[in-house]
């Protein structure tokens, strides 16, 4: 059996974090898997992991933060974009195709459909949602609202994100050691993790500067890379651990104390998987709001950038209870991959 995933965005992020994970878990029941990308991502987290991939166009319209505007943009693109797929799709002969996420899983889809190949798609955005159930079977992740909804629209299901087997199993003491190399870091405070995924909002140095201004009792430590270079002259002025672009986020989360994540995304549920506790900020990314606090009931202290620093003392004060409901979710995101791919083999 043969799959092609289209994924969309720069190969590096949340998206192809979720298409690398399903293909391991498709490649364990001896599923043959591979890759499209938008010719103009630099895949770095596929080539860290031996992958080649497929050089299509996959049009991006902004995700939950797509205005009318962008919509149209992106669907000027799409049919060129469509054709590229559906001859990609023909030329490779593939049993199924899977469409990640906004672009991804409406070029999947009608690629697909033009194609007459069977398709799944993984849907979080409000324009992946409305077009993606009119063509295929698709799967709600937690971003988007229906995601809470008891009775789910026709030709959808449900899945937490999908996550590596090993997403809970990072070392506290590889996570130290790694932080042993920053001169500012001090072994005797509490540690606490800044991140919204791959790239670096600005809500977030906003969010780390806040906590800095307020108290030196903690180290802080920011990872990603920044989507403009001078949003690091700010950290630059503080007592501020930047660790940019790293590959050891489990071992971090580990021997964090506390994470402070913003509320979308895959590193949420890396960080319960390990157990962290976690400070949600709303609204960093493009202005959105998630409300992932209500998908990881007890897990999850939601803030404001403007509050973080009473938010993140609160999270020290209920650390306990904090942790025990992370344990209840870390269960469900571990087996998240595991049951995400035996339902598409099943519904194929």
């Amino acid at each position: 059996m043969k799959v092609l995933l289209i994924v969309t965005g720069r190969g590096l992020g949340g998206d192809a974090s979720i298409a690398l994970n399903i293909m391991k878990a498709f490649e364990k029941r001896g599923v043959e898997c591979e890759l499209a990308l938008d010719e103009s991502a630099p895949g770095l987290l596929f080539k860290k992991h031996g992958y080649s991939w497929h050089k299509i166009s996959i049009p991006q319209a902004g995700g939950h933060a797509a205005t009318k505007l962008s919509a149209a943009k992106g669907a000027l693109k799409l049919i060129t974009a469509t054709f590229k797929a559906r001859s990609l799709i023909r030329r490779g002969r593939y049993d199924f195709v899977i469409g990640i996420l906004g672009g991804g899983a409406i070029v999947g889809s009608l690629g697909a459909k033009l194609s007459r190949k069977p398709a799944f798609s993984l849907i979080s955005t409000p324009l992946d949602s409305k077009v993606c159930p009119e063509l295929n079977e698709c799967f709600i992740l937690p971003d988007l609202d229906k995601f809470k909804w008891d009775e789910l629209p026709k030709n959808t299901d449900k899945s937490f994100y999908p996550l590596t087997d090993d997403a809970g199993k990072g070392d506290a003491e590889i996570g130290l050691s790694k932080l042993k190399e920053y001169p500012n870091f001090d072994e005797n405070k509490k540690t606490i993790v800044f991140s919204s995924g791959s790239s670096i909002f600005k809500g977030m140095i906003d969010g780390v500067c806040n906590v800095a201004d307020s108290t030196d009792e903690y180290n802080l430590v920011l990872v990603g890379l920044p989507l403009q270079e001078e949003y690091l002259d700010e950290i630059e002025k503080r007592n501020i651990i930047y660790a940019g672009y790293v590959d050891w986020i489990n071992h971090l989360f580990k021997y964090a104390d506390l994470a402070v994540l913003t509320d979308d995304g895959v590193s949420l549920q890396e960080a319960l998987c390990c157990e962290t506790p976690i400070v949600a900020l709303t609204h960093v990314k493009w202005g959105r709001y998630q409300n992932m606090a209500g998908v990881f009931k007890g897990a999850i202290v939601e803030s404001s950038v403007d509050d973080v620093v009473e938010n993140v003392r609160y999270a020290f004060d209920n650390m306990d209870s904090l942790k025990e409901n992370a344990l209840v979710y870390a269960k469900l995101c571990l087996e998240a991959s595991d049951v995400l791919v035996d339902k598409m083999l099943k519904k194929f």
